[in-house]
């Protein structure tokens, strides 16, 4: 089964097949790489200020300054890059309105989408500008924010010839790991990402022929299962290290720093597959 939007709305085909006919998408459609450069731009900016502002709830990045001044110095960053994400967005999402809905990539973008406006709004821009207090709302918009993006990962890990997507994702919780661990525990935590990087690729290289999908696909997955428990672990860990600059982000507020950081990367990773599937 492929999870899309025709999947889940097949009544709009006509609707949507019509959509590059209307103002402004014929516009849009000659200009289409132009647009989709504006958009790349807002993500970048969009990410950029994601990164530095949730690196400072979990400890890292900007340590010099508190929470909520490095708030008030991005949000208007990160708001500009989200209306530039939208806007940008609906416009060349118009001009290939049919290729997207038939694409389980878009799905995984558009839930990524909402649950980082909501993880964003709701709980990372007010934790950090309470420096680091996690009030009601921002547990209710964890709480909501965080099923959208473990259902898009399930959409994204069920998604065929878009999985594999999956490990962009990896990648960043990877380094997003690294960056933010400390002392022994980094090196420990490296020593064991660089073993599980060498072993699979002797595997996947050397032992069994790029071209023999059969059996490389359940190796892959198996990494990718022994990659997470070892870099959400070594996570678990630093969630509740105190760290020796007297930071005094509790858990849960690091929790929201690291789920609004790779909620963004995962919209993007999908948004890097829409050409797939």
């Amino acid at each position: 089964m492929k999870l899309t939007f025709e999947y889940f709305f097949p009544a709009l085909r006509p609707w949507v097949v019509n959509l590059v006919n209307v103002w402004p998408a014929y516009i849009i459609k000659p200009q289409f790489a132009a647009w989709e450069v504006l958009h790349i731009l807002s993500l970048v900016l969009l990410g950029g200020a994601a990164i530095l502002m949730n690196l400072r709830l979990i400890g890292a990045g900007i340590t010099d300054e508190p929470p909520s001044v490095v708030y008030r110095n991005l949000r208007r960053w990160q708001d500009v890059g989200v209306i530039g994400i939208v806007v940008s967005g609906i416009l060349i999402g118009m001009a290939n309105a049919e290729r997207l809905y038939d694409s389980t990539a878009f799905v995984v973008k558009m839930l990524a989408l909402v649950a980082g406006v909501i993880l964003t709004y709701g709980a990372s821009r007010p934790v950090a500008r309470d420096e680091g207090a996690v009030g009601p709302g921002a547990r209710l918009s964890l709480l909501v924010g965080g099923a959208l993006f473990v259902l898009a990962i399930g959409v994204f890990v069920t998604g065929a010839l878009i999985n594999v997507g999956l490990f962009h994702v990896l990648t960043a919780a990877a380094l997003l790991v690294l960056a933010v661990t400390r002392g022994r525990l980094r090196w420990i935590y490296l020593a064991g990402l660089l073993a599980l990087i060498a072993v699979q690729s002797f595997i996947t290289h050397a032992m069994i022929q790029p071209d023999d999908l059969a059996r490389l696909d359940p190796v892959n997955k198996t990494f990718f299962v022994l990659f997470s428990v070892w870099i959400f672990g070594a996570a678990a860990v630093q969630l509740f290290a105190r760290r020796a600059d007297g930071d005094t982000a509790g858990p849960l507020a690091k929790a929201i720093g690291y789920a609004t950081i790779l909620v963004w990367i995962t919209g993007a990773a999908a948004g890097r597959w829409i050409a797939f599937a």
